[in-house]
């Protein structure tokens, strides 16, 4: 698919690291399938952060395959959960939004350029956070008036998860990437990847299935392991470390296990330090592993990175922030996280 249209669903599709139309259709169908407000937040943030680049003369190959309209999609959605979506202002407030993570994202690319590192989703972690602790102290945008402070706490609920709660966990653990809470719209998700590239659809199973085993090994509570909030960040790791930024290969396998691992770990510690804000550690685990990992991966000769083309004038071209996966369509190659 060309066109505007075309560019908006690539965003969709690069929030999994897919420069591909179709499975970013298939991820729009299941965010309205979840409910209106993250279909509508959805499109909207990836249209106005699309939008916003190509009026800012983006490079035009990152604006075709959709580097430009994930992280403002990721931001649109987490103002509808987090402000509520029917109100005015916080529509406004995505909007406005993703234009500032437009340029948040030309800013964050140009700075990581130096380390041969991607941006990922770090351009929308920034204003998101940045969002949650601001937005109390302002009426028009705060939805309530009890504090968001989420303090620390010990696991608690439910011992261990029975066999259909861990199921249930190793779906939802996908749909959690685009805030979903259904387990089902999770599998719909993993056919829109697979239906992009079969490598993709394996890499976010694995990554999946690493989190939640995680999880319960660790002794979540049966609840935040059957809802998927501990082990979303290992599906996009597990994706970037094996086949994206790496070469597909047994060490980046195991590689990408042993990230997808270290996020679900990391998401409870960052939950504690944003408690603040919430505890909304959002892609920030997935960030910060991946990040890691890239880094140390250079010394480690049996991890092979993928090749980039060399860096244009104006931006770092959307190779360098996120690359299709090698089944992938060869279309113009995109960007990075849930």
């Amino acid at each position: 698919m060309t066109g505007f249209a075309g560019h908006v669903l690539r965003g969709h599709g690069q929030v999994m690291f897919l420069p591909h139309a179709a499975a970013g259709a298939v991820f729009v169908a299941a965010l309205f399938a979840g409910g209106w407000e993250f279909g509508t937040y959805g499109l909207g943030g990836a249209a106005v952060g699309t939008a916003a680049a190509r009026l800012l003369g983006v490079a035009r190959d990152r604006v075709e395959a959709g580097a430009e309209g994930f992280n403002s999609c990721l931001f649109a959605l987490s103002c509808a959960v987090f402000l509520g979506p029917e109100r005015i202002s916080t529509a406004l407030f995505a909007c406005l939004g993703a234009v500032v993570v437009t340029v948040v994202t030309a800013a964050v690319v140009r700075l990581l350029r130096a380390w041969d590192l991607p941006a990922l989703t770090l351009p929308y972690c920034l204003p998101a956070t940045g969002t949650a602790l601001a937005a109390p102290a302002f009426a028009h945008v705060w939805p309530s008036a009890p504090s968001p402070a989420a303090l620390p706490a010990a696991a608690t609920g439910a011992g261990a998860p029975a066999p259909a709660e861990l199921v249930r966990g190793f779906f939802a653990g996908v749909a959690q990437v685009f805030f979903l809470d259904r387990w089902y719209l999770g599998a719909l998700l993993l056919a829109g990847l697979f239906l992009a590239s079969r490598a993709a659809g394996a890499a976010a199973c694995t990554g999946s299935a690493a989190g939640t085993a995680t999880a319960w090994a660790l002794g979540a509570s049966a609840e935040r392991v059957a809802d998927g909030s501990l082990s979303c960040n290992a599906v996009l790791v597990a994706l970037a470390l094996c086949g994206v930024f790496l070469e597909a290969s047994r060490p980046a396998l195991l590689y990408a296990v042993l990230g997808a691992v270290t996020a679900t770990v990391a998401t409870p510690a960052l939950e504690a330090l944003l408690a603040p804000s919430g505890g909304h550690a959002l892609t920030w685990p997935f960030v910060l592993t991946t990040l890691t990992f890239l880094a140390a991966a250079r010394s480690f000769p049996r991890l092979g990175r993928r090749h980039r083309p060399a860096p244009g004038p104006a931006t770092t071209p959307p190779s360098a922030d996120r690359r299709p996966h090698p089944a992938a369509p060869s279309t113009p190659p995109g960007t990075a996280a849930a």
